[in-house]
């Protein structure tokens, strides 16, 4: 659990899980705040967090993409094609009522984008959005572009849920599994595999120091 009193908005549930949390537990719990929150009841809330491995289907996944199911299969209801969840990844799920914010999906990815992007120039590691690419985007040790994060959101009722993963050190072969994303052209990295080591405990506090700007990111419309 976090001191939600040091945080810029304590209103918000800042929670932190070090356990691994079964996807299917995670996701169930997720439908219920967001409902509730949808309602007008509840608490909104950041979950930080990791998986037992598992491959997630979001609402354009193609059964092609799905190479070798060596792990439980979730369809999920996010945005987006297939995409791994294992230890060594940390995965943040941001569950934000638009409506007291901005009604601007846009507005509220690109947000999420500029949160983990910054939080990863922490740790010296240059990282990127591509317009036509879902993720967050880094140079491998080679070099060649590679992914290093994953976003998925869904939106209803103008209340969130989902948000992103960064792969501080998974195993990158269980991406063999699945085309990640949909796109084949590109390979996936880890902090690990660019040489930094990254605790959860580490990332978790460095992405909570960032979090003011990603929440005043949404507090209003977006200007061209």
């Amino acid at each position: 659990m976090t001191d939600n009193s040091n945080l810029p908005d304590p209103s918000i549930e800042w929670r932190r899980s070090l356990g691994q949390v079964p996807y299917r537990e995670a996701l169930a719990e997720q439908e219920a705040r967001n409902a509730a929150l949808a309602a007008g009841e509840g608490q909104e809330l950041v979950w930080m967090l990791e998986h037992p491995p598992v491959y997630t289907a979001g609402t354009s996944a193609d059964a092609a993409e799905l190479v070798d199911p060596r792990f439980d299969v979730v369809d999920t209801g996010r945005g987006g094609r297939y995409t791994y969840h294992g230890p060594g990844q940390r995965v943040t799920y941001v569950l934000l009522d638009l409506k007291k914010r901005t009604k601007d999906v846009r507005q509220f990815v690109h947000a999420l984008e500029s949160w983990v992007i910054a939080t990863l120039s922490d740790f010296d590691v240059e990282a990127f959005a591509v317009p036509e690419r879902v993720g967050i985007w880094t140079h491998d040790a080679s070099g060649a572009e590679a992914k290093i994060g994953a976003i998925g959101v869904r939106v209803r009722r103008w209340v969130t849920m989902h948000g992103f993963a960064v792969n501080l050190s998974p195993d990158l072969s269980h991406f063999t599994g699945i085309v990640p994303c949909g796109i084949s052209e590109y390979g996936v990295t880890s902090m690990e595999a660019l040489g930094k080591t990254v605790a959860p405990e580490e990332w978790d506090e460095a992405l909570l120091a960032r979090a003011g700007q990603f929440l005043g990111a949404i507090s209003q419309p977006e200007t061209a």
